[in-house]
């Protein structure tokens, strides 16, 4: 199951799990649209290619929650 991180990792701006709008590698590595699309859709700590996160609907979140964990390090 995808951890679902709740930032992204360049810029820190909130990725919430049910909105589109995040681009993750095959590490998870999780990156805004904005960001990923500067990083020409690849993923600058594997060098994998940045895809469309999937959303995971909001009444799961108790079952599945999404990661809490913050990766920005501004």
């Amino acid at each position: 199951m995808l951890e679902m991180r709740p930032d992204c990792e360049r810029c820190g701006t909130d990725l919430p799990a049910e909105a589109p709008g995040a681009f993750i590698c095959s590490f998870e590595c999780t990156y805004c649209a904005e960001c990923a699309d500067a990083l020409d859709d690849a993923c600058p700590n594997c060098g994998g290619e940045l895809m469309d996160r999937p959303t995971r609907a909001k009444k799961l979140h108790e079952k599945f929650p999404p990661s809490t964990e913050r990766k920005f390090k501004g």
